[in-house]
C-alpha cells in the first residue's frame, strides 16, 4: 500500500501589471484539477518590476516541498531570476515550470539547470501526476508531458479531449469573483489558424470548446457575484458563428451590466453578430495585421479587401465597438507599406489600433524560416525583430514613432469620430497627420527619444491634442475651420471623461418636499460642463463632420451643455448660460441658495432646476 503524505505546493504568476486582466487562470486551473490530489495548493501572484529577491522571501515564508511558475514571453526572465534565487538559498525546495514559453522552447529552459521538472502543452493532467508523485516520494520518469533535466525531449501528453472535465476556477472557487475587478475567461482551447507569426496552434489543431452548459453555469456565477469585466481568451471568438451567437444572447439574458472583450475574425462577421455584439457591451478586437495581401500569404494568413470593409461597415452600422492589431516588420513588408496598411485601418473608424513590432516567437514556423528570410531578431524575450532586407533598423525605429503617435492621438484621444473628417479639410493622409503629431511632440518636448502613451495622463493627452490641432490649422487659408474642429474635439474629449468615469450609483425618481435651495449639492463624479462656439445640438444633428459643409451651413451662435450618465446612456443637455452658470457655481461649493445670485434666475426657476437635475443624476445630494 503506498503511503501518501501531505504536500505543500506553490503556484506563482507573475503578471505584466496590476489590472483586471491580473488573474492567475492557468494556476487556477491546475489547482482546481487537483483538487482530488493529496496536495495543499497555493496561488501567488507578482508582477513584472518586482524584486526577485522580495519574491523569494515571501515565497518561503514557510517554504513549501514545490513552487511552480506559468512562463509567458513577458516574464520569463524574472521567473528565472526567482528560481535561480531559491536554487540558491533553498536548493531542497522542488522547482518546476510550464506554459507556453515553455511548451514553444523546452530545451532553452532545461539548459538553464535551475529547474527540477518541466511540464510541456496542456498542464492539467501533467501537474496531477506531479502531485501524486511528489507525494509518494516516487519518480517522475515517463510520465507524459513532464521533461527531466538531461533527458531527451518528449511530446505534450495528448490535449484533453472533454474539457468539461476539467473543473471550473470559478465554480469551484478557487478564483473568488467577488474581490477581482475583472477576470479571464477560457470558453474554448485551441486555434483553426496556423499564422506562422503565432504559437497557439502548433502542434494542436483544431478548436475544443467548453459545453453550453458550462458557459452559461459560468455566466450565471459571473453576473450574481458582481463582476464587471471579462476578457474572453478564445484566438476567434466567432469561428464557429452559431455558438457564438448562442453565447451572445446568453450575455443579453443573463449578464447585461458586464463588459466583455471578444477577440475575433472579421471574415465570420455577419449582421445578425454585428447587431448581437452591438447590443451587448463589449468592445471586439480584430486581428488585421496587414493590408497588403501578399505580406500576409507570406505568414499564412489570406485578405479580401473588400470583405474585409464590409464585414466591418456591419459593425459600424450596428454601433458595436471594435479595433484592429496591427504588426509592422512582417516579411515582405516596408515603411511605405506600414503606412499604407495605417491609412487602410484608420479609414474604417476603429475605436482603437494595437500595434505591435513583429515578434519572432520560439516554436513558431516564422522561427523556423526566418533566417532564410533574411530576417534579425532579438533570441531573447520579447523576441523583436531588429531588421531585415524590407524593413530596415531605421525603418523600425520610425514605424515604432509612428505607432507611438497613433496610440497618443488617436486611441487614447478619443478621436475615432473626428480624425478622418479633419484629415480630409487638410488634404492629409492619416499615416501622414500622425507623423505631422509625432514631429510635433517632439519639438513640443524637446526630446527626441520615442515616446509612449503611457508617459502622459488623459488629461495631458487631450490638452496636447487641442494645442496640435491649433498648430494643424495655424494658416490663414484654413485657419477658420479651427473653432468648428476645436468644438466637435472638445465635445468628444468629454464624452470619452464621461464614459470612462466610474458609473454613478443607481437612482430612481427622487421624492422632493420643500425646496431644494437650502440644500448642499456637489456635481456628480462623471458629469462635464462643456462651453462651444457653435451650438453643439446642431453639430451633433450633423452626423458624420464633415468639416468644410458643416462650416458653410453651421453658425458660431455658441452653446453650452453638461455631459452626463443616465440609466446606463451618454446625455447631453444643451442649457442656457443661467443654468450652466448654477451648475458651475455648485461645482465650485456652496449651497444653492448662495449659488442663485448673479446666474439672472429667479428662486423658482432654480429650484425647478434643481429637481430636474438631481433627478437625471447631475448633481447629488452632498452627505
Amino acid at each position: 500500500m503506498v503511503c501518501l503524505s501531505s504536500v505543500n505546493i506553490t503556484l506563482v504568476s507573475i503578471h505584466p501589471s496590476p489590472s483586471p486582466q491580473s488573474i492567475p487562470l492557468a494556476s487556477a486551473f491546475l489547482k482546481a484539477y487537483a483538487l482530488k490530489s493529496a496536495a495543499s495548493i497555493s496561488l501567488v501572484d507578482f508582477f513584472l518590476g518586482q524584486n526577485a529577491v522580495s519574491c523569494v522571501a515571501q515565497l518561503i515564508a514557510p517554504p513549501p516541498h514545490a513552487i511552480g511558475f506559468s512562463m509567458y514571453v513577458w516574464n520569463r526572465n524574472l521567473v528565472c531570476e526567482i528560481a535561480a534565487e531559491l536554487r540558491r538559498s533553498n536548493p531542497e525546495i522542488t522547482l518546476f515550470c510550464g506554459g507556453p514559453e515553455v511548451t514553444a522552447a523546452p530545451e532553452s529552459i532545461t539548459q538553464r539547470g535551475i529547474f527540477d521538472v518541466i511540464i510541456v502543452g496542456e498542464g492539467e493532467v501533467p501537474f496531477l501526476s506531479f502531485c501524486h508523485t511528489r507525494a509518494v516520494g516516487g519518480d517522475y520518469e515517463g510520465i507524459p508531458g513532464i521533461l527531466l533535466p538531461g533527458s531527451a525531449i518528449s511530446l505534450p501528453p495528448p490535449p484533453v479531449t472533454d474539457l468539461d472535465t476539467l473543473p471550473s476556477p470559478y465554480l469551484t472557487g478557487v478564483i473568488d469573483t467577488r474581490v477581482t475587478p475583472g477576470i479571464l475567461w477560457q470558453l474554448s482551447r485551441g486555434c483553426s489558424f496556423t499564422c506562422d507569426f503565432c504559437f497557439d496552434s502548433r502542434g494542436i489543431h483544431g478548436v475544443r470548446h467548453f459545453s453550453l452548459e458550462r458557459v452559461e453555469s459560468e455566466l450565471r456565477h459571473f453576473a450574481a457575484t458582481g463582476v464587471s469585466q471579462i476578457f474572453v481568451l478564445d484566438s476567434t471568438f466567432n469561428r464557429d458563428r452559431e455558438r457564438a451567437k448562442q453565447i451572445l444572447r446568453m450575455i443579453k439574458k443573463y449578464a447585461p451590466d458586464i463588459h466583455f472583450h471578444f477577440e475575433i475574425r472579421n471574415e465570420f462577421i455577419d449582421r445578425e453578430m454585428a447587431d448581437l455584439f452591438a447590443r451587448i457591451a463589449c468592445s471586439l478586437q480584430i486581428g488585421l495585421q496587414s493590408a497588403d495581401r501578399d505580406v500576409l500569404k507570406l505568414v499564412g494568413r489570406s485578405f479580401n479587401r473588400s470583405d474585409f470593409t464590409a464585414k466591418t461597415g456591419l459593425l459600424n452600422e450596428s454601433g458595436a465597438v471594435f479595433g484592429f492589431d496591427l504588426i509592422y516588420g512582417l516579411p515582405g513588408d516596408t515603411l511605405d507599406g506600414f503606412r499604407h496598411t495605417l491609412d487602410y485601418a484608420l479609414s474604417l473608424y476603429p475605436n482603437h489600433l494595437d500595434i505591435f513590432p513583429l515578434a519572432v516567437l520560439p516554436g513558431t514556423r516564422l522561427e523556423a524560416h526566418g533566417t532564410a528570410l533574411n530576417m534579425r531578431w532579438d533570441r531573447k524575450p520579447p523576441y523583436i525583430l531588429l531588421d531585415s532586407d524590407s524593413f530596415s533598423i531605421a525603418d523600425m525605429a520610425a514605424a515604432a514613432r509612428l505607432a507611438a503617435a497613433c496610440d497618443i492621438f488617436y486611441t487614447r484621444g478619443k478621436a475615432v469620430a473626428w480624425f478622418n473628417a479633419v484629415c480630409a479639410v487638410l488634404g492629409l493622409k492619416p499615416s501622414d497627420l500622425l507623423q505631422k503629431f509625432s514631429d510635433w511632440l517632439t519639438d513640443f518636448r524637446g526630446d527626441r527619444t520615442t515616446t509612449n502613451e503611457s508617459d502622459f495622463s488623459d488629461e495631458e493627452i487631450w490638452e496636447q491634442q487641442l494645442l496640435f490641432l491649433k498648430y494643424l490649422f495655424h494658416d490663414k487659408k484654413i485657419r477658420k475651420f479651427l473653432p468648428l474642429v476645436l468644438d466637435i474635439a472638445t465635445y468628444h474629449l468629454h464624452y470619452a471623461a464621461v464614459l470612462l468615469a466610474p458609473s454613478p450609483e443607481p437612482h430612481g425618481e427622487a421624492r422632493i418636499s420643500g425646496t431644494l435651495l437650502d440644500t448642499f449639492f456637489s456635481l456628480a463624479p462623471s458629469v462635464r460642463i462643456a462651453h462651444f462656439r457653435y451650438d453643439i445640438e446642431e453639430i451633433l444633428a450633423c452626423g458624420e463632420p464633415h468639416i468644410r459643409r458643416m462650416y458653410e451651413h453651421l453658425g458660431q451662435s455658441g452653446s453650452q451643455a453638461v455631459i452626463y450618465r443616465h440609466d446606463h446612456m451618454i446625455c447631453t443637455e444643451s442649457l442656457s448660460a443661467q443654468y450652466i452658470l448654477l451648475l458651475e457655481q455648485i461645482r465650485d461649493g456652496g449651497v444653492c441658495k448662495s449659488c442663485v445670485p448673479g446666474t439672472g434666475l429667479t428662486g423658482s426657476e432654480a429650484d425647478e432646476f434643481l429637481v430636474f437635475a438631481l433627478n437625471e443624476g447631475i448633481i447629488v445630494k452632498k452627505s
